[in-house]
């Protein structure tokens, strides 16, 4: 069976004054459609740098990436992307935020009353349907980035892409985002990849967690299986020995096996 995203023998150099810097080496990963994979590994160890020739930012140098048996080279609309900073148009509202990428996808083929209920759709996902006339300078950083996401389903990809989505947001605002986050995954059974530091979200979220040596020649050093029962509760999760298992067994890899050089 062929995976519905492949990311095969891939290499990227960068070129820096007198040569190059080689980011990844070899990185070879299949997910599956629905699947839900949490990058995580040092600063510099290249994660991003995954995500970009994924969304079609970067290209490979060597080796690349297959969704669904089609080589990736640009950005399209099946991948949309969810940064740490939300990257939302400030003199627009939450509402037109959204317009613009369904407007990008769905202008040929939704009527304008369709467009206005599948806007209206996404936003009431991410639990924004109340605030989705304010602009972004109105709403706290949490409903920004419950925008930015609700902006990225409306496009329907097929792959969802997140770089550190919660990084920038308190530990409260946080764990509801991962709630909403599971319950939206749970309903859409959408394909993620999620890069974050975080080693209680990757194991809370994720069906694989996929730990990257360090750079340069970054590469994967482990994967590690999470078989936990969805849904997930948190406080139930806290004290399960299989979580709590899964959970020291990413801190090894990352403070004792990829112990930072200098640091």
């Amino acid at each position: 069976m062929n995976a519905f995203l492949e990311i095969s023998s891939l290499d990227i150099d960068f070129p820096i004054p007198g040569g190059t810097f080689k980011a990844l080496s070899d990185i070879n990963l299949k997910i599956s459609k629905g699947e839900f994979v949490s990058l995580i590994g040092h600063s510099g160890c290249g994660k991003s740098t995954i995500l970009n020739i994924v969304a079609g930012l970067y290209k490979a140098t060597c080796g690349g990436v297959l969704l669904k048996g089609r080589e990736v080279t640009e950005p399209g609309p099946e991948r949309a992307v969810v940064f740490q900073n939300h990257s939302l148009l400030p003199w627009l509202s939450a509402y037109e935020n959204v317009e613009l990428a369904v407007m990008q996808v769905f202008k040929k083929t939704k009527t304008k009353h369709e467009i206005k209920d599948w806007i209206e759709h996404n936003l009431k996902l991410v639990h924004m349907d109340h605030a989705m006339h304010k602009k972004p300078g109105e709403i706290s950083g949490g409903m920004k980035q419950r925008v930015g996401i609700a902006r990225a389903l409306a496009m329907q990809p097929e792959i969802l892409l997140m770089d550190e989505p919660f990084g920038a947001l308190d530990a409260l605002t946080r764990a509801h985002m991962q709630d909403s986050l599971m319950e939206i995954q749970n309903e859409l059974n959408n394909t993620v990849i999620m890069i974050t530091h975080d080693v209680d979200e990757a194991v809370l979220l994720s069906d694989r967690i996929v730990m990257m040596t360090n750079g340069p020649a970054a590469t994967i050093g482990e994967i590690l299986d999470v078989n936990l029962p969805r849904p997930r509760d948190r406080v139930a999760m806290a004290s399960d020995t299989e979580y709590n298992r899964l959970r020291s067994e990413v801190l090894k890899f990352l403070y004792e096996k990829q112990r930072k050089i200098n640091h």
